[in-house]
């Protein structure tokens, strides 16, 4: 248990900071999980815009220092391969 006052308030932020860093990571799986769906139903606009939102909340979650900047930008990388891969397989 910390004992001075500093370190007191330090606990109370890493419990605030590592609420909101679950949510975003949270919210980012979601999010790369709707396009995953949107592909394995084979809808390509559907898949195009959330590979969109996708990679704008991937970028946001980097910014904030949630994940890693190279971490996001793979994952950009292997889901755009993906959206590729189905639009070349469909037309």
């Amino acid at each position: 248990m910390p004992t001075n006052k500093s370190a007191k308030k330090r606990v109370r932020q890493n419990i605030t900071c590592r609420m909101r860093n679950r949510s975003h990571k949270s919210a980012l799986k979601t999010q790369i999980k709707k396009f995953v769906q949107s592909v394995q139903n084979k809808n390509t606009a559907d898949a195009e815009k959330h590979f969109s939102l996708t990679t704008k909340a991937l970028d946001k979650v980097a910014a904030k220092g949630i994940i890693h900047k190279k971490t996001a930008s793979r994952k950009k990388s292997r889901l755009a391969k993906v959206l590729n891969r189905m639009k070349t397989t469909t037309t």
